[in-house]
């Protein structure tokens, strides 16, 4: 079964220019978004049966991108100036 990849800046179109700004100027940022987008790769690679790997360990990969990709989603909103959703009314 084929799973389309799906990069961060079509995940958050809407944040596009954030998202390129971030990559560039936050090292640590463009890092986390290397590192989310080669897990992402990987998950799809293992699901097109390309990758071999037991199903316990791929939903910990599944999680482990989601929780990544909320960090992520945390920090364009805040470049954005948009609330990241911590409840604190983006106090931090």
């Amino acid at each position: 079964m084929h799973v389309d990849h799906h990069p961060l800046v079509h995940d958050f179109p809407e944040l596009r220019n954030e998202l390129q700004r971030l990559r560039q100027s936050d090292e640590q940022f463009s890092r986390q978004a290397e590192e989310y987008e080669a897990l992402d790769k990987r998950i799809c690679r293992i699901e097109d049966g390309i990758e071999l790997l037991d199903d316990v360990a791929l939903s910990a990969l599944k999680l482990n991108r989601v929780a990544m990709k909320d960090e992520l989603a945390r920090q364009l909103k805040r470049a954005a100036g948009q609330c990241c959703g911590c409840g604190n009314g983006c106090k931090g």
